[in-house]
């Protein structure tokens, strides 16, 4: 089997092996990405359609042990202090395995809440670090859990109409440059909150398309390399602006496949690079989106599976381009 089309089951085992030598020392320099990691090949394996690929019962319990009773939200690993990333991922997993019973959702609720600022913006732990990947995961997880309702909106609203600029792009706070990936998580939580007319849709979509290079990928912002992440994080924010069109699918998938490893499974940054789970799942997502013969549907909104969000009366208007069959 070539690079040349996804290596669908190497990629399942490649996912399956990670955390399995729990002797090496990339596991452990790696713990404060943990839970989101679990989510990270969850959802990867979901979208090949071998959710069933990782123990359940085994995933479950692992989410569980990152929670933190005393402050209502979860940790990346067991014993490390709760942020909101960590809980939004072990929100989605509980989810995606129809564990929410799992959920002390008053608590957790609570925590999330805590976290805005008066400006608005979400800090991600208790130590105050503001981003608007942390708006997104408030924005995200309270919906979830169907507690969005206690939200102040317009306040939240407010921050990110302050991340947006001249190019139409959003940054990390207000008065930083535009980046791929804050783009996304701002038009997504714009999208849960009904209020994509904040948006310029046709200056955004621009920049978003001006990020594909000639070799097929996209870059985060101009001047810099391409990178198969951003296949996931430009195409959902075109996805969700219905203008996947504007950009070049027919380059694009080359260059993710070409970021495999043929040997031992995962997908890089770029090609010749070293896989990790992150670029694995995002890689995957992407070409979900692109149609790609073989993959399940996931929501560009809540990168989640578009039947389980749709289930939950979730979906937002967005666009993937036709599954192929071949």
């Amino acid at each position: 089997m070539s690079a040349s089309q996804l290596l669908i089951p190497l990629h399942v085992q490649y996912i399956k092996s990670l955390g399995e030598n729990k002797d090496d020392l990339v596991y452990h320099l790696t713990a404060h990405l943990r839970m989101n990691a679990v989510y990270w090949g969850l959802t990867a394996l979901c979208a090949m359609g071998h959710k069933d690929a990782l123990d359940r019962d085994e995933m479950i319990e692992y989410v569980m042990s990152c929670w933190d009773e005393e402050a209502g939200g979860f940790g990346a690993h067991p014993d490390h202090d709760p942020h909101l990333l960590p809980t939004l991922s072990a929100i989605q997993i509980l989810t995606i395995h129809d564990s929410q019973d799992k959920l002390n959702i008053p608590k957790v609720t609570k925590f999330i809440l805590s976290l805005q600022q008066p400006s608005g913006v979400f800090a991600g732990d208790q130590w105050g670090e503001i981003d608007t990947r942390f708006l997104y995961s408030a924005v995200n997880a309270l919906s979830l859990i169907g507690q969005l309702h206690l939200l102040d909106v317009e306040k939240t609203v407010g921050y990110i109409k302050k991340c947006k600029n001249f190019d139409g792009g959003f940054g990390a706070v207000a008065g930083a440059e535009s980046h791929a990936a804050q783009v996304w998580v701002c038009t997504a939580a714009l999208a849960i909150l009904d209020r994509l007319d904040v948006i310029d849709q046709d200056t955004l979509a621009w920049w978003l398309a001006e990020r594909q290079l000639p070799n097929g990928g996209f870059n985060g912002r101009p001047q810099k390399l391409e990178d198969v992440c951003y296949s996931y994080w430009v195409l959902s924010s075109l996805s969700i602006l219905r203008k996947l069109s504007w950009i070049d699918s027919e380059k694009l998938i080359p260059f993710v496949l070409s970021a495999q490893d043929t040997e031992n499974g995962g997908i890089a940054d770029r090609p010749g690079d070293l896989a990790d789970v992150f670029h694995t799942v995002f890689g995957i997502v992407g070409l979900s989106l692109l149609g790609y013969p073989g993959l399940v549907d996931i929501d560009p909104v809540y990168c989640m599976p578009a039947d389980l969000v749709a289930s939950k009366g979730l979906r937002k208007d967005w666009e993937a381009l036709p599954r192929r069959n071949s």
